[in-house]
């Protein structure tokens, strides 16, 4: 009830800009251009979880971009997916250089090149001894959201930032899918005012997935995204289910990074 009156209102109330609280529309033209920043960039929390994927980040979590943010996410300002799934995208697109497994006659990688986005050389991060790079469309697999966060906001803003993100890739050339795979197995608490410690002992073994999820993770490599990376114990915990699922983790996504995250560039 509550997802589609948000929507519905979304669309006919007259809104302030989510960036900045000036009025004339959901996001005006200078906290649009916030959310394009200058550049993805490779990104690590200190301490870095085991398991974690190499992680791009395509704005710092500051200003506009934490407001809009917030937003979306506690508000329910659902306009804004589609901004923030373009600059989700962005970050996708650092994590896969060459145009990734998939990419189409933009990208600059053919389906079944074997490039695997997002790797350390030498390394396949989330991939299990001896895993070979799989070629086919892009599998963009979003931190799933607990159910009872999903009833309380309406909606669920990682996998909704996805679907909007894949939509750009798509109209880019780069063929890529949010497969509903993963699923919380137990309850988590709050994770707000945990410390990086804490966060991994909340979350690791929290998420599997859903049955039958295995035979969609083979369609393609995976890219584990989320809307904010923090200590990076949720994307860690993300990657080791999708790998125990039998998915290829090649890198993760986010649209948003703390300054104090170690730059990787």
């Amino acid at each position: 009830m509550r997802g589609w009156w948000q929507e519905i209102s979304d669309l006919v109330l007259p809104a302030d800009c989510a960036g900045c609280g000036r009025p004339g529309g959901t996001l005006c033209d200078r906290c649009r251009g916030a959310l394009r920043g200058t550049g993805a960039r490779r990104v690590e929390p200190s301490p870095a979880p085991p398991g974690l994927p190499v992680v791009h980040a395509a704005v710092d979590y500051v200003d506009e971009a934490r407001a809009v943010l917030l937003a979306h996410k506690e508000r329910g300002a659902l306009r804004l997916a589609r901004p923030l799934g373009e600059t989700l995208a962005r970050a996708v697109r650092a994590a896969c250089p060459g145009g990734g497994p998939g990419a189409g006659p933009r990208g600059r990688a053919a389906v079944g090149s074997g490039a695997v986005c997002g790797a350390r050389p030498g390394m396949r991060p989330g991939a299990g001894p001896g895993a070979r790079p799989r070629g086919g469309p892009l599998l963009l697999v979003p931190v799933p959201s607990a159910r009872r966060s999903v009833g309380a906001r309406g909606h669920d803003p990682a996998r909704r930032i996805a679907l909007a993100a894949a939509s750009v890739l798509r109209a880019d050339g780069r063929p890529a899918r949010v497969p509903a795979v993963l699923c919380q197995r137990r309850r988590v608490t709050d994770q707000s005012g945990l410390d990086a410690r804490q966060r991994r002992a909340n979350v690791t073994g929290a998420l599997g997935a859903v049955p039958g999820g295995g035979r969609l993770l083979v369609a393609g490599p995976v890219v584990v995204v989320d809307d904010l990376m923090t200590t990076g114990a949720s994307l860690a915990e993300a990657a080791r289910a999708v790998t125990a699922a039998g998915g290829l983790v090649i890198g993760a996504a986010v649209v948003a990074a703390p300054l104090t995250a170690i730059n990787r560039n």
